[in-house]
């Protein structure tokens, strides 16, 4: 039985980088999930404010969702255009 080769090894090895680099999809996730339950508290304990605190809510969702967004695109690099397989 052969051993094996680099690029099977950089493959593996990347594949398992993009699964892990997908796990900080779950962060953003939860923070988002919190923060828009916070803001439909706060809503409902003061209807007037309502544009105030939807502007802010959704602007830290933005802030918060850059780090998904980072992990899908080091995963979509490690699995289709990976820059590891070009060094062999």
């Amino acid at each position: 039985m052969e051993g094996i080769t680099g690029k099977e090894l950089i493959l593996a090895a990347s594949a398992i980088g993009a699964g892990l680099a997908m796990i900080a999809g779950l962060g953003p996730g939860i923070g988002q999930g919190i923060a828009a339950g916070k803001g439909a508290e706060a809503v409902g304990r003061q209807p007037e404010a309502q544009g105030d605190i939807l502007r802010t809510m959704l602007l830290g969702q933005a802030v918060a969702e850059t780090t998904g967004i980072y992990s899908l695109v080091i995963a979509l690099i490690l699995l289709f255009a990976n820059p590891l397989i070009r060094l062999l």
